[in-house]
């Protein structure tokens, strides 16, 4: 457990400095370039600033989106989110970047809050691999026994201080920094949705596992019994 409580006001404030976070340097891009446009007569300085804007533009959109997908509600309570929908939002992320995204998930409809646990996943899982490298999600398994894994695959991947222990729930002060929120929230959307973290660090690699925890109890139940007839035997 957490040595800390955090309000649901603060955790709020802090989910909306992380989006501001994203979307700062972009939007302040657009700025600049609209400066460029009003001062500029050259005609090609005046295309480079478009073609700054433009693109700016379309970081905004896609971080928009996935954000929606990632911290917001999207939809009623107990609704379910197509992966098409998330794949389009990671590749939005992660397309034109360092980090490549190998998204083997089937198309399918799951609950939302495991579409927002493996897209938070990936975010943290890109900050193991700050120099560059991949991000694999692989999804298998019925609902009921979902097995969900999120890899970062790179040159020495390493998670940043904390982050492990506020994904855990485990941090002893509340999360500060971005990365940590981000993990922290992370936390909270695996709790809701009744499932168990573990995480393997490897050479090259650092893989995230989620598992439903009925499935850990079954699994566990099985192995009591199978105890239990030995031990009669």
């Amino acid at each position: 457990m957490t040595a800390f409580t955090l309000d649901p006001a603060d955790l709020a404030a802090l989910l909306c400095a992380r989006v501001c976070h994203d979307i700062i340097s972009p939007v302040g891009a657009i700025i600049n370039g609209l400066e460029v446009l009003d001062e500029e007569k050259d005609a090609e300085m005046r295309g480079f600033a478009l073609d700054l804007i433009r693109k700016s533009a379309e970081q905004v959109s896609a971080r928009l989106q996935f954000c929606r997908l990632a911290f917001g509600a999207a939809g009623s309570a107990g609704a379910a989110i197509d992966t098409r929908d998330a794949e389009v939002a990671a590749r939005g992320i992660f397309d034109g970047y360092r980090t490549e995204l190998k998204w083997n998930a089937p198309a399918l409809m799951m609950p939302k809050n495991q579409v927002k646990l493996i897209l938070n996943l990936c975010l943290i899982a890109a900050s193991a691999v700050a120099r560059g490298g991949a991000i694999e999600v692989n999804v298998s398994g019925l609902e009921e026994a979902r097995r969900i894994k999120v890899s970062a695959i790179g040159k020495n991947p390493r998670l940043p201080s904390g982050v492990w222990q506020f994904l855990t729930g485990t941090a002893g002060e509340a999360p500060s920094t971005p990365q940590h929120v981000q993990a922290y929230f992370a936390g909270l959307v695996a709790k809701a949705a009744s499932i168990r973290l573990s995480v393997a660090e490897e050479y090259e690699t650092v893989a995230f596992e989620a598992l439903p925890l009925a499935m850990e109890e079954s699994a566990e139940s099985c192995a009591s019994g199978t105890g239990a007839l030995s031990s009669l035997s």
